[in-house]
């Protein structure tokens, strides 16, 4: 599949494990699932972590040539449900008039024990 592009950004840290942030193909861009791991939201609240992380998502799209009109779908990983009224609002403010499709998936923990959130994105081009 050579119209398949396989790209990290400096901007967001150096990929310490075997995958990149995003993969381009066709016109959809696809996004890792980020997290605030390695900021300073990184110990507060799922609401700091969902901004940073979707802080992170929003500088991919841009420098892909879209933002948060062309977002298809969101996949969400949380490690409660406790602060679900915070991550709504979060969610809400982000997506703006362009509520995408989207699964929330409670699990039982992240890779780092401070990290509440993990999303993936996919976009259209």
């Amino acid at each position: 599949m050579s119209n398949l592009i396989r790209k990290n950004y400096s901007e967001l840290g150096e990929v310490k494990a075997p995958y990149v942030h995003s993969v381009k193909h066709s016109n959809t861009l696809y996004i890792s699932g980020m997290t605030a791991f390695g900021t300073t939201a990184q110990h507060q609240g799922i609401a700091e972590q969902a901004e940073e992380t979707f802080s992170q998502i929003r500088k991919i799209a841009s420098v892909e040539g879209t933002d948060f009109s062309a977002l298809i779908k969101v996949t969400i990983f949380i490690t409660s449900f406790e602060e679900i009224n915070e991550l709504r609002k979060v969610l809400y403010r982000n997506y703006g008039d362009y509520l995408p499709a989207s699964s929330l998936v409670e699990v039982s923990r992240l890779f780092s024990p401070d990290l509440s959130i993990e999303i993936e994105a996919i976009f259209g081009l």
